[in-house]
């Protein structure tokens, strides 16, 4: 199975980022999780970016606030998907999201909800489970316990209803 790779513009997006973390190990997905910087090291996250198809790497996830140009710089670099994760930090993350979504044609970065690091794990488990046949029945799985969650609170909301 491809890894994912996890980066952070800086380590104060980890308490963000653990959910993605936390997903991608329910689903038994391998990844490695790291701090890069678009703007402090950009030879790095550029380098890194350049090597992830060959070092294993089947999706990126990139998680940065503010300027938030990691998703961008590491999507110009690679033909791998690109997720860009907005970290809120000034102007209730709407910075970061723009930065990150208002990609120019030619270089998609797929972008979730601001701080939706859990959001950007499924993606990813999503991407990797086209060529994985175990890991896509686990997310059918998930889906239809998601239905069984709702329509068992459906059915007790109805009782509590009736007992009105």
């Amino acid at each position: 199975m491809k890894k994912v790779a996890i980066i952070m513009g800086s380590d104060s997006d980890f308490p963000i980022v653990k959910s993605a973390v936390s997903e991608l190990k329910t689903y038994g997905v391998p990844f490695e999780c790291m701090v890069m910087s678009a703007h402090r090291t950009p030879e790095l996250a550029s380098k890194f970016a350049t090597e992830a198809k060959e070092n294993g790497f089947g999706v990126i996830i990139c998680a940065a606030g503010m300027a938030a140009h990691l998703a961008g710089v590491v999507a110009g670099h690679t033909t791998l998907p690109v997720i860009g994760i907005p970290i809120k930090s000034t102007f209730e993350g709407l910075d970061a999201l723009l930065a990150t979504v208002q990609m120019p044609s030619g270089i998609p970065v797929a972008t979730v909800a601001v701080n939706g690091a859990k959001n950007a794990a499924l993606l990813a488990i999503q991407m990797l489970a086209l060529s994985d046949d175990g890991l896509a029945q686990k997310l059918e799985q998930a889906k239809q316990d998601m239905i069984d969650g709702v329509m068992s609170k459906n059915e007790k909301l109805q009782q509590a209803l009736n007992e009105l």
